[in-house]
């Protein structure tokens, strides 16, 4: 059995989730349309950039799971499901986990994305666990705070560092897919390392190191 790791956004989906969620509170009316989609927008590219100040961010996104129950924020999530989540899937991301699954390995979601909004969708793909920024849930309420180390590029090796202490896994002949070049300290700990519809950055990385490169596009960028 092989250690297989997936990134989620962008990579085993079509699209972000984290900033599809904040599109979704808009089109909800539950959060304010010009002001939220300026940040939201405005956060997604500094992380497409690199430059991403990840607590900001996180206290950005967390902050309207505080105005909700946990039950009312499940059935607002089974919307985002459908509304958003659902056009992003793709056929050929769902053969590559089969592929991996067919072959023993252990399949594992590791992202940048809050557990509440990635969890759901983690277990939609049928992978066997995940990774991601854990929000704060404080007497049934999430607090607007992080837990822990947010997941988020050499954030991703000490969480995955840490999840091997309970778990029976290691790197040998391990596998990490993904598009972003925040991933780059990940992809460089594993044995197979495959970008996937990357970003110009990691795709330039990823030809100087002869690294794989693959699409789950229905047709390449």
């Amino acid at each position: 059995m092989s250690l297989a790791i997936f990134d989620l956004d962008n990579t085993l989906i079509a699209g972000d989730s984290d900033h599809a969620w904040g599109e979704f509170l808009i089109e909800q009316g539950i959060v304010d349309a010009q002001s939220y989609k300026q940040a939201n927008d405005l956060f997604y590219q500094q992380y497409q950039r690199g430059e991403l100040d990840i607590y900001a961010y996180l206290s950005f996104a967390l902050e309207p799971l505080t105005q909700f129950s946990l039950t009312h924020l499940e059935s607002l999530h089974q919307q985002f499901m459908k509304d958003k989540i659902d056009p992003l899937l793709l056929p050929k991301a769902f053969d590559l986990l089969k592929k991996h699954r067919d072959q023993g390995d252990y399949l594992l979601i590791i992202t940048a994305t809050n557990r509440f909004i990635t969890g759901p969708i983690a277990e939609r793909l049928g992978v066997d666990d995940i990774l991601a920024s854990e929000p704060e849930i404080v007497d049934g309420k999430y607090t607007g705070r992080i837990s822990g180390i947010p997941c988020y590029q050499a954030g991703k090796v000490e969480r995955l560092n840490q999840w091997f202490q309970d778990h029976d896994q290691d790197l040998r002949d391990s596998y990490f897919y993904s598009d972003s070049h925040n991933d780059i300290p990940l992809l460089e700990q594993v044995d197979h390392p495959v970008v996937v519809d990357a970003d110009e950055q990691l795709l330039s990385h990823a030809k100087k190191q002869g690294w794989t490169i693959i699409s789950l596009r229905n047709q390449a960028r």
